[in-house]
């Protein structure tokens, strides 16, 4: 298939923007990572009319994707995590056209995974685990088990994906066989929840009481890169975080995060008045 793409991929190495091209076979006869595709080609740009653009091609019985990727859309992808099958492409694909050696540096970037982007990788993961673990607890309250049953589970993959950032390394798709190596105490709350011959009832509750104990234990960690940010002036209104450049990437999940950091005392409420008696506006700064 590769000799096939070849007058493909070598027509837009060929053009000056043009910064690295990779190869991604399929490597099961079903393939998500690949979307099902035997063949992707992932080119990436320093600059394109559109930030993703993608075509599709048929050679015979196989069948091919090309993407058209800008750096900066690559860049976000890998700093917040939220394309985790071209972090998949990163890893296991071949180089088969490199500008400058670019591609070999996002390569050894990923390999060496920075501290400052693990920061916010774990912040973004810890707001979404507060997030999904408050809302399965609602549901359990109200009787709604598989409700419930559904946002743990999600909880529970947001708890191990920050725990292999913990340990320094990227999440993978396969981030539960990254786990159960790991940790294989969170591996286990995962297996109780899905394999156990409890009622549901009884299994939630079960995970409840282990999770406030994660949840707990994480606390300072997950919250160092949003205390980070804030320390940088002294008090904020909930817009001017959210218009943080740097918080926007917690998107919808930014203020029951920041809610569950006044509760816990790590982030405090200051009243500021407003022209109405008794109504005061909420300014959020660092409880030192």
């Amino acid at each position: 298939m590769e000799q096939i793409l070849r007058a493909i991929y070598q027509e837009r190495a060929s053009q000056e923007s043009t910064l690295g091209v990779i190869l991604i076979e399929k490597r099961d006869e079903v393939s998500p990572t690949t979307d099902t595709f035997d063949t992707i080609l992932l080119i990436i740009t320093k600059e394109n009319d559109t930030p993703v653009f993608t075509k599709h091609y048929n050679y015979l019985e196989k069948k091919a994707a090309m993407h058209i990727v800008t750096e900066k859309q690559l860049r976000k992808w890998i700093l917040l995590g939220t394309n985790r099958k071209i972090i998949d492409w990163l890893f296991h694909g071949r180089i088969i056209y490199d500008r400058n050696e670019f591609m070999e540096q996002i390569k050894t970037e990923l390999k060496d995974f920075p501290f400052y982007g693990r920061k916010i990788k774990m912040g973004m993961e810890f707001a979404k685990l507060i997030r999904r673990y408050l809302e399965g607890k609602v549901f359990f309250e109200e009787k709604n088990y598989m409700d419930s049953y559904h946002q743990v589970v999600e909880a529970l993959h947001h708890l191990a994906r920050l725990t292999v950032l913990e340990n320094g390394l990227p999440p993978e798709v396969t981030v539960w066989s990254q786990i159960k190596k790991m940790e294989p105490a969170v591996y286990k709350l995962y297996e109780e929840l899905i394999l156990s011959d409890e009622t549901l009832q009884k299994r939630l509750e079960l995970l409840f009481l282990a999770s406030e104990f994660y949840i707990h234990s994480r606390t300072e960690d997950g919250a160092q890169h949003i205390r980070e940010v804030m320390g940088e002036k002294e008090s904020w209104t909930i817009q001017e975080l959210h218009e943080q450049e740097e918080l926007r990437n917690y998107s919808g999940n930014l203020e029951v995060f920041i809610e569950y950091l006044v509760e816990k005392n790590i982030i405090k409420v200051q009243g500021v008045m407003t022209k109405s008696d008794g109504i005061f506006h909420r300014y959020y700064c660092l409880n030192n």
